[in-house]
């Protein structure tokens, strides 16, 4: 709001205004008590006072010098004149310096003006933003208007919805009716509302008499005392939400333009808060349910705070992507596992930050939104700037319903996972290997016998396939009776190798025949968090080893009685050998003996048994000479003795085999 320059406060002493009077008729000056500019005269240093004075009371001061104050200039300025002009100086000069205070003047009460404006937006603001019930809120914020503008009536009207008829609005308050709320409206009987709505631009009409836009609908206006109206149209994020509506009759007349900017400010800010409470739907329908849509306005409210935290701190990467593939927000933490700075990925497309193999799956998964195919659990690699690996991440996707087009991405940190399983099935891909190569039977069974791993060398040791007992047969199928119970009381136990230890153990198995075969058993339990889930057995096939062993003994048993044979006919050989000689010469002597003594009866008869026995030595002697075999026969006691009869040569067939002394 401007000032003529002309109209001054003349704040002067009666010998000033009577040395001034006809200078100040030449210079256009008329003193005005309501001027907000005072020309205050300073004849002396006393005269400062009243400068003070009148700048407290909010005037602009211009100190009127004479050539005697001249020096007071600096002190006037001091006490609060915003310029001073000498009075006696040519009329030219006077002019200009008038004017210049002038200007001066204009621009303070500018710059209040704009102050004060500031300070109406700023307390409006606040008020939308305070924690109040929106409808009083939005009553405060009309009534304030009202008041500030000078207007009689300001409403607020928002825009129909998609679920109601195009043509209804609703009057949500306004500032001259304390009981008015969520008035429904016919649009087609204010086509000024419906303009605003459907261009998003202001509508001023400086009189609703002769304006065109009415000219369809001012007979239903009646007597309407309302002869100027000022509409601003309350847009967020690019959407009309309703209309700031401002009435008050013709005399009033139109806002300046400062005005007009402080209500388009408003309406903005009354625009966003509407959408951000996610009222606008509440406040269209309520009717009978006003109080508890209300309660669930607040209830969402609060659970909208709760999500927002959940998103800021969420361990979790989230962020969102447009239909084109861009980056458009993100959580603190998927900024960081991409490693890069926050302006750096916005408006990004999302494939530039993937490893370039993993691009053509991202764009796989693209198309499949179109499809309504939103899938989860998918691994994506990110290339993070300075590090030589990409990181993996496992993300899954979902539309936004509240936002078409956007599609939410929540994805994690899998990297140490992902390299931690493929060491696992490394591991796991060796260990079946050595299962399924392993010579001996492995078999595992949960706590209730049912058969789990059962590897080809049990399958070729049972008889049985894997298929047939896994899931199907229980341990006790594989024992004799009694058998299974024996190996858990052994496990139980602390005596075979420990508690949930069997150390080997011979045992008896049934194969799938009915065969019983003689296994080596290696069993243990396997727990988890302290308890027994499993048991498992390594069972080696001792059919071979006991075959084999039996051979080896026979073997052993016809080796010690070649050698038992051989040692028999060397010592029957020496024997004979060395007895031969003393023999021959006792049996020659012997037949001399009986040929020469033969007048003597009992000599005769002794050298005859000498010569009988001497021959029966020899016979013996021989029969020792041709030992080839190690037979046996009954002697004193249990003592047995050779049967030289029956294992010499000349003697007859050897006895049967069961009469044989083994060693």
């Amino acid at each position: 709001m401007s000032f003529a320059p002309t109209r001054l406060r003349l704040l002067l002493d009666d010998a000033q205004r009577m040395r001034t009077a006809e200078r100040f008729r030449q210079l256009g000056v008329e003193d005005d008590e309501s001027a907000r500019v005072a020309l205050v005269s300073v004849a002396s240093e006393g005269d400062l006072a009243r400068i003070e004075a009148s700048a407290s009371d909010g005037l602009l001061v211009v100190a009127a010098l004479t050539a005697e104050s001249r020096e007071l200039f600096g002190e006037a300025l001091d006490r609060g004149a915003i310029d001073a002009i000498e009075i006696d100086a040519d009329l030219p000069i006077l002019r200009g310096r008038l004017r210049q205070a002038m200007r001066m003047a204009a621009l303070e009460q500018e710059l209040v003006a704009e102050r004060d404006d500031g300070a109406f937006v700023l307390e409006l603001t606040q008020t939308l933003s305070s924690a109040l019930d929106l409808r009083d809120i939005l009553l405060t914020i009309v009534r304030r208007i009202a008041e500030k503008m000078g207007v009689e009536r300001v409403s607020v009207v928002v825009a129909p919805t998609e679920s109601r008829a195009s043509s209804v609005g609703y009057v949500l308050v306004t500032s001259d009716d304390d009981h008015l709320a969520d008035l429904a409206v016919d649009l087609d009987k204010y086509p000024e509302i419906r303009a605003v709505l459907e261009t998003g631009e202001p509508l001023f009409i400086p009189d609703t008499s002769t304006h065109p836009l009415l000219d369809g609908v001012r007979e239903g206006m009646g007597d309407v005392p309302f002869g100027t109206m000022h509409l601003f149209p309350m847009v967020s994020e690019k959407k009309v939400l309703g209309v700031l509506f401002l009435r008050s009759p013709a005399e009033r007349g139109m806002l300046d333009e400062r005005s007009i900017k402080v209500c388009q400010t408003i309406a903005n800010a009354t625009a966003v808060s509407l959408r951000n409470a996610r009222l606008l739907k509440g406040l269209r329908d309520r009717s009978q349910r006003a109080a508890y849509e209300r309660y669930e306005v607040e209830q969402r409210l609060r659970a909208m705070q709760r999500y927002a935290n959940l998103f800021a701190n969420a361990a979790e990467g989230i962020a969102g992507v447009d239909s084109s593939g861009n980056l458009v927000f993100a959580n603190p933490r998927a900024i960081a596992l991409t490693g890069r700075d926050e302006s750096e990925l916005f408006d990004r497309p999302l494939n530039e930050l993937l490893h370039e193999d993993d691009r053509e799956t991202s764009l796989e998964i693209w198309r499949g939104f179109k499809r309504g195919i939103y899938p989860r659990a998918v691994d994506l690699r990110l290339v993070v700037p300075g590090r030589e690996d990409p990181v993996v991440c496992s993300c899954s996707f979902a539309p936004l319903p509240e936002e078409p087009g956007i599609v939410i991405i929540s994805f994690m940190d899998v990297t140490e996972q992902r390299r931690t399983e493929a060491d696992l099935l490394k591991t796991m891909e060796f260990l079946e290997s050595l299962v399924e190569a392993s010579v001996d039977g492995i078999i595992a069974a949960d706590m209730t016998g049912t058969i789990m791993l059962f590897n080809p060398a049990a399958e070729r040791m049972y008889g049985y396939a894997a298929e047939e007992v896994i899931g199907k047969m229980k341990t006790t199928a594989l024992y004799p009776p009694g058998g299974a119970a024996e190996v858990m009381r052994r496990l139980r136990s602390p005596e075979y190798g420990g508690v949930g230890r069997l150390v080997p153990t011979v045992m008896e198995a049934i194969s799938k025949t009915g065969e019983w075969i003689p296994v080596q058993l290696t069993a243990a339990m396997i727990y988890e968090n302290g308890e027994p889930v499993a048991t498992f057995g390594i069972f080696t096939d001792l059919r071979e080893k006991m075959q084999a062993e039996r051979n080896l003994a026979e073997a052993q048993a016809k080796l010690a009685q070649s050698e038992r044979q051989a040692l028999v006919a060397e010592v029957a050989g020496a024997a004979a050998h060395e007895l031969n000689q003393p023999l021959t010469t006792v049996m020659a002597c012997a037949d001399l003996l009986v040929k020469t003594v033969t007048d003597v009866p009992k000599i005769d008869r002794a050298a005859r048994l000498i010569s009988s026995e001497v021959q029966r030595m020899a016979d013996i002697v021989k029969k020792i000479g041709s030992l080839t075999r190690y037979e046996t026969k009954d002697y004193v006691g249990e003592q047995r003795i050779l049967d030289l009869d029956r294992s010499s040569m000349a003697s007859e067939p050897p006895a049967p085999h069961g009469e044989t002394d083994e060693p």
